[in-house]
């Protein structure tokens, strides 16, 4: 399988499998997210890390902190620590090779991300490729299990955020079953005129909920919006074409 080293963030690469599971917008988002949550969060918890884009994103973002992903699939565990000997980073961050719904006891952090699979068995196509099957259908646990896992390893105070379909009902069910409380979901456009396609959640142990705007990618014409862009900017890509 042919490897790829991409763009991730700042001077910072990442190894992806070319024609296997790829970061994209929705990982960046999430860890935008968080980042902007728990600015001073001194360890983020990344769970069901694949090719640990989003924690290594936030991680990013918060240059103090220290980073511990869970990822149960051999081949984007190997990337990920590929990922983190090139980019000079293994006194930052440890990835661990196990399955999230094991017993995991790790503590508790102020800052927990997640990107769970959006499709239960059965409501999607399962890629013969089983990286990109595991990232794309619950094979190895639902957002149930990644909200359980996260109420678990949350400090009081702290925050879980995560990225699912928007369509789906049951990333709030999951929240009020973990005993979490719902703080705010965004809702993503691709294109302004279109109905969203994920949304981006965020919840603790308390609080009042708020829920911003939908975040806007691209207008109608497909022109790139102001507040994506600053996000990008944000988040260390720059460059990008205000069109496709």
């Amino acid at each position: 399988m042919q490897e790829t080293l991409d763009h991730l963030a700042g001077d910072w690469r990442i190894y992806q499998l070319k024609g296997g599971h790829r970061f994209s917008a929705d990982d960046v988002l999430t860890a935008w997210t968080a980042a902007r949550v728990r600015p001073q969060a001194p360890e983020i918890l990344d769970l069901g890390s694949g090719l640990g884009s989003v924690g290594l994103l936030t991680l990013w973002r918060l240059p103090e902190a220290r980073l511990t992903g869970v990822e149960v699939q051999e081949l984007s565990y190997n990337l990920a620590l590929k990922t983190v000997a090139h980019n000079g980073l293994s006194e930052r961050v440890r990835f661990l090779n196990q399955d999230l719904r094991a017993p995991l006891q790790l503590g508790k952090y102020q800052l927990v991300t997640g990107s769970p699979p959006y499709f239960p068995l059965g409501k999607a196509t399962v890629s013969p490729h089983p990286q990109r099957a595991a990232a794309r259908c619950e094979l190895h646990g639902d957002v149930f299990d990644y909200c359980r896992v996260a109420a678990e390893h949350l400090d009081i105070g702290g925050r879980f955020v995560f990225v699912h379909a928007a369509g789906d009902a049951r990333p709030e069910q999951a929240i009020d079953r973990a005993g979490l409380t719902l703080l705010s979901r965004q809702d993503v456009l691709f294109r302004s005129h279109l109905e969203p396609t994920v949304a981006l959640f965020v919840c603790g142990f308390e609080g009042e909920r708020r829920d911003p705007e939908p975040f806007v990618i691209r207008d109608s014409e497909g022109h790139w919006s102001e507040e994506y862009l600053k996000m990008r900017e944000e988040m260390g890509t720059t460059g990008l074409r205000r069109s496709s």
